[in-house]
C-alpha cells in the first residue's frame, strides 16, 4: 500500500449519466484531480503505441479494457498529481468489482463512491446528442447499447460490495441539483 492519504472518490454511472459534468464542478470547488479512465485510455490510443492500438480494438467492440492496463495508467497519473492535488475523483472506474479490489490493494482504499443513477433512455438521448459534436467513435447507437449492457452487468456487484461507502444520486435531475447532493456528502469528507 502506498502513502497516498488524500481523499479518493469513485464516480460511477452509466455512459451519459453526467459523470464528467459532475467532476468538473467538484474540481472547481474542492481542488480535486479528475482522473477519467476513458480519457487516460483515449490519450494512450492517441500516442499510437502498441498498447494504444490494442485499446482501439477493445473500445470499438464496447468491451472492458484489461484491468492491468487501466491500473498502470491510473497509478502513473495519481502518483504524478499527489503533490499538487487535494483529492482524487476517479471517473468511470472501477468497471467491475475485481477492479475495485485491485485499486484498493495497489493504490488506496476508496473513501466514497458517488453513483449517478439514470434511466437507459436518458443516457441514450444524452449520448446521441453528444455524438453530434464529440467525434467519438463510441458514440453511436449500436456501441451505446453494448456499453449500457456492459455497464449494467458489471455495476450492480460494485454497488453491493461498497454499499457502506455508496451515495446514490439521481442523474435524472439537473446538473446543479446533482452537484448540490454531491456537495453535502463531499463537505463531510473534506471537513
Amino acid at each position: 500500500m502506498s502513502e497516498i492519504t488524500l481523499p479518493t472518490v469513485w464516480i460511477l454511472g452509466g455512459p451519459g449519466s453526467g459523470k464528467g459534468t459532475l467532476c468538473d464542478k467538484i474540481v472547481a470547488k474542492y481542488g480535486f484531480t479528475h482522473i477519467s479512465t476513458g480519457d487516460l485510455l483515449r490519450d494512450e490510443v492517441n500516442t499510437g503505441s502498441e498498447r494504444g492500438q490494442e485499446l482501439v480494438k477493445i473500445m470499438k467492440e464496447g468491451a472492458l479494457v484489461p484491468t492491468s492496463i487501466v491500473m498502470e495508467l491510473l497509478n502513473e497519473k495519481i502518483k504524478s498529481k499527489v503533490e499538487t492535488s487535494k483529492g482524487f475523483l476517479i471517473d468511470g472506474y472501477p468497471r467491475e468489482k475485481k477492479q475495485g479490489e485491485e485499486f484498493e490493494a495497489a493504490i488506496k482504499p476508496v473513501d466514497m463512491v458517488l453513483y449517478l443513477e439514470s434511466k437507459d433512455e436518458t443516457m441514450v438521448q444524452r449520448l446521441l446528442k453528444r455524438a453530434e459534436t464529440s467525434g467519438r467513435s463510441d458514440d453511436n447507437l449500436e456501441t451505446i447499447q453494448k456499453r449500457l449492457q456492459t455497464f449494467h452487468d458489471n455495476n450492480d456487484p460494485i454497488i453491493e460490495a461498497y454499499k457502506s461507502k455508496v451515495v446514490i444520486i439521481s442523474a435524472e435531475q439537473s446538473a446543479e441539483a446533482v452537484f448540490s447532493e454531491a456537495e453535502k456528502k463531499l463537505d463531510t469528507l473534506v471537513a
